[in-house]
């Protein structure tokens, strides 16, 4: 008989932070949207989710992110979004990682990279200095959920 010990029981924060902007990627999906999710944390509490929008709105600007962003800056009733937290299933675009320089928030944490469209490629001087960045965290489901949703579309046309 195998014992397994409390910490392999224990999902970690980022782990358990992820999965919650993986369900937003399933409500963009549901929606028909390329299935990226986010959600904004302070102190070990959501204060913002989003999913993206872009089709269902017809605004470019509605990315999962921003629509966390401003979400988590509604809740806080101000713009700064120091000592937060972004979880994003995909690595932000140039425009996401513009905006949270401008929220000056802490961390930001995704899951797979985007190597077309993904901030890195630009670099990562378009974050806020102060900005964390952890990249990979449930990378293979949530880059499951972008490759399964192109995969449909691809085969219905």
């Amino acid at each position: 008989m195998k014992y397994i010990s409390f910490e392999e029981q224990t999902i970690l924060p980022d782990e358990l932070f992820m999965n919650e902007a993986l369900k937003e990627a399933r409500l963009a999906l549901q929606k028909d949207e390329v299935p990226i999710g986010a959600v904004v944390v302070a102190n070990g509490r959501i204060i913002g989710r989003g999913h993206n929008l872009t089709e269902q709105l017809q605004d470019v600007t509605a990315h999962a992110e921003m629509q966390a962003l401003t979400a988590a800056a509604n809740y806080l009733q101000g713009k700064y979004l120091k000592d937060c937290t972004l979880y994003v299933t995909v690595e932000p675009c140039t425009m996401c990682a513009g905006a949270s320089y401008w929220t000056q928030i802490s961390r930001i944490v995704y899951g797979a990279p985007d190597i077309k469209r993904g901030f890195r490629r630009v670099g990562s001087n378009l974050l806020h200095p102060r900005t964390e960045v952890k990249a990979g965290v449930k990378e293979e489901d949530c880059m499951n959920l972008m490759r399964n949703f192109f995969l449909s579309k691809r085969s219905k046309t």
